[in-house]
């Protein structure tokens, strides 16, 4: 099955009954108390229970509560029939087991359907980063005569020089930023905050864009009686999205002769990663940096540098 068949799969599936609805905004309240999960999260467990529960409706179900684990394995099959991939699943098995664990705290179950369910196997995947070449190519391609461009630029140096995740950067507002000392202070996941340096370089771009174009890009937002605290604005004074930073990459990356699939905001994240490693930084400084709460998540990048210096030692050695 094709992504755009999955798309339109669940085209003819009731409704979302009105209790499930219930249900799933009452546990997504309480898990965002609870774990204090990103609103990205939120917004994908909700999605994943929303399409469960209308599938368990087009089976004649009584809804999430009434479902078995017969309904879920079905459902499991389904999925891997039409071509789900396996990453999509697993996050779907998560938001059912969360619902189901917090279902049966609170008595709305009578047992977790989920507990012998075993979450596919996820393969191995190695970030893809950019060549420091090519990141150069990136940053040069805004074009700095106009106010929209220079913070395209700003942007684009921020996050390669931070490592932030695109709604970490997207979503910082004026005051996190303190100038004199250099640094960035940033709301992670789980409303966790950390200090990130910017560097010399970002910096520099970071000064220019708050004297030369927010105050240009601000006026939009003062004609619309808006008072925009967001340190990045668009060209009508509103907020930057994630969804429009991804596809002005993409358009800069053509710009710039990268082949924009290999293009994605976490790809530049990776890249900041990979090339800190590849110049001697220290593991724990690049997990700080990142703000993963574990070692294990950041060590993966080490696994991309290796790759990176076997490829040199193959080119370059008499014996490679």
């Amino acid at each position: 099955m094709t992504t755009a068949e999955r798309r339109v799969l669940g085209a003819d599936w009731p409704e979302l009954p009105a209790e499930d609805a219930a249900d799933i905004e009452a546990f997504l309240r309480r898990h965002w108390a609870e774990t204090g999960s990103a609103r990205a999260t939120q917004a994908a467990y909700r999605g994943d229970l929303v399409l469960a529960a209308r599938w368990l409706a087009s089976r004649g179900r009584g809804g999430l509560r009434a479902a078995a684990r017969a309904d879920l394995f079905a459902l499991l099959e389904m999925r891997a029939g039409a071509g789900y991939a396996a990453r999509s699943t697993a996050r779907l098995m998560a938001a059912l087991r969360a619902f189901f664990a917090d279902a049966l705290r609170h008595q709305r179950v009578p047992a977790d359907p989920t507990a012998l369910l075993e979450l596919p196997a996820l393969p191995r995947s190695l970030p893809k980063a950019l060549a420091e070449s090519q990141v150069e190519a990136l940053l040069q391609a805004p074009d700095l005569g106009t106010p929209a461009g220079l913070a395209e630029r700003t942007l684009l140096e921020l996050l390669y020089a931070t490592g932030l995740r695109v709604s970490e950067l997207v979503d910082l507002p004026t005051l996190a930023v303190n100038l004199r000392q250099g640094v960035l202070r940033v709301r992670g996941k789980g409303g966790k905050e950390r200090l990130v340096p910017i560097g010399a370089e970002a910096q520099h771009w970071l000064e220019r864009y708050l004297a030369e174009a927010r105050p240009a890009l601000a006026r939009g937002a003062t004609e619309r009686r808006a008072n925009p605290t967001a340190l990045f604005l668009g060209a009508h004074g509103e907020p930057w999205t994630r969804q429009q930073f991804w596809a002005r990459l993409k358009a800069l990356a053509a710009l710039a002769g990268i082949d924009a699939a290999k293009v994605t905001p976490h790809g530049l994240r990776h890249s900041f990663a990979t090339h800190l490693l590849n110049h001697g930084a220290d593991l724990r400084v690049v997990q700080m940096l990142l703000g993963h709460s574990s070692l294990s998540t950041t060590q993966i990048y080490t696994h991309v540098a290796r790759e990176g210096l076997k490829r040199l030692h193959a080119a370059h050695h008499p014996r490679g």
